[in-house]
């Protein structure tokens, strides 16, 4: 009974790790995840073809089959990710029916249910299909899960949710006065278009939002002169919201990138146990570099002179005996950073790589005037890369290697 508890869990956490991109490098969840992009994807390609009537005529089997195989994976996986939410660091303290309710009520929970219950119920329930289209588009919600582009942005909304609101008070007060101002001026003259300040706030949104559609227009003087502030006005206020999202949505990029920099860093073990403020340190002294599939990042045999973070792609490193493949958030020549060694292997790009690469020089120099950052890797390395860990002559750690995953290792 205990072997098949243990199975069971076993099973979860896997299905948790691939579900939500929990190992670094795992080729099972990289390519699960792709495969609901693709889906996701095509859903949305052949709702909108459907949605023209000559296309419809002709390939209604296809896009018909497309949304009952979509329906059928987007429920297993809805029904999986409940699965595994006591899996999910957070959840970990409470019972596993709070946990998967914490997921069904938290923001993509709400949108993989909406992605999939209406067209079950729809099977049953006599529902318009028009109403199915806007759930449908729920699906698209779906990439924020997979694009750090997108969930930056709604972080970024979510952040800045108190001065959009904000914006939108002004906003709704400029256009409360800009209509109050207009239907005084222009009530008489133009009674079916400003007879009401309520009438005369369309006028007031459309002008502030700087679309003009000049289907309401002022005639007199007096309302020509206050349709021109109006305008100025309303270019400040589409600037504001514009202004504060856009810097809300770069720092939010920045910092997404720092935290997935610093995770690399601190998996190193000579930086392992370094302060923040140290890590912070070395991360400022990373620069990028981008290499080609088949390129030759180091050549075994040459002085090594720098270490190499691998933010995104695949490089092999080509031993003596073997192949390594190492996949992003690995990262290979570090002890090159600390001592005069020549590569003890080749490395080439497997596919186009990002690169994070720390130099030799930088690394020293912050060492000379951090002391207490040199006494530290010092220490390191003479408890774990003083020995047998180190490749011999050469500038790569045993340990490190060993730790690639399984499927990245060559015949």
């Amino acid at each position: 009974m205990r072997h098949i508890w243990r199975t069971r869990v076993d099973l979860r956490r896997r299905l948790y790790e691939i579900l939500e991109h929990g190992a670094i490098g795992d080729r099972a969840g990289l390519i699960v995840g792709r495969l609901i992009v693709v889906l996701i994807v095509v859903n949305l390609v052949a709702m909108t073809l459907d949605s023209v009537p000559a296309l419809q005529a002709q390939y209604e089997p296809l896009f018909t089959e497309i949304e009952l195989l979509s329906l059928v994976l987007f429920t297993i996986e809805y029904g999986l990710r409940v699965w595994v939410a006591a899996e999910h660091a957070p959840h970990r303290p409470s019972s596993e029916r709070k946990a998967r309710w914490k997921f069904i009520t938290s923001p993509f929970g709400v949108i993989d249910l909406l992605a999939v219950l209406p067209f079950w119920l729809a099977l049953v329930l006599p529902v318009d299909l028009r109403v199915l289209l806007v759930f449908r588009m729920a699906r698209f919600l779906k990439l924020a899960r997979y694009s750090p582009a997108m969930r930056s942005l709604l972080d970024a909304l979510y952040n800045e949710r108190r001065a959009l609101f904000g914006c939108f008070v002004i906003l709704l007060g400029a256009t409360l006065l800009a209509a109050s101002i207009m239907h005084v001026i222009e009530r008489h003259v133009q009674p079916d278009k400003f007879g009401t300040i309520p009438d005369a706030m369309w006028w007031a949104i459309v002008t502030l939002g700087t679309i003009g559609y000049g289907d309401v227009v002022p005639v007199t003087a007096l309302g020509r002169v206050v349709a021109a502030v109006t305008i100025f006005v309303g270019l400040i206020m589409v600037a504001l919201p514009i202004g504060i999202v856009a810097t809300a949505f770069a720092d939010e990029i920045h910092r997404r990138d720092f935290v997935v920099t610093w995770g690399m860093v601190a998996r190193v073990p000579l930086f392992a146990e370094l302060q923040a403020t140290d890590i912070a340190d070395i991360i400022r002294l990373l620069h990028a570099q981008q290499v080609e599939a088949g390129d030759v990042i180091a050549r075994r045999g040459e002085p090594a002179h720098s270490m190499y973070f691998i933010a995104s792609g695949e490089v092999e490193i080509e031993l003596k005996h073997e192949r390594v493949r190492l996949g992003a958030g690995h990262f290979f020549g570090e002890v090159a950073a600390l001592r005069r060694t020549h590569r003890s292997a080749t490395v080439t790009a497997v596919t186009r790589t990002s690169l994070l690469v720390l130099d030799a020089h930088d690394l020293h120099v912050l060492m000379d005037r951090e002391p207490r950052i040199a006494k530290h890797i010092r220490e390191v390395v003479r408890t774990r890369l003083g020995g047998e860990m180190v490749t011999p002559k050469g500038d790569l750690v045993v340990e490190e290697l060993q730790e690639a995953p399984s499927h990245y290792s060559a015949d």
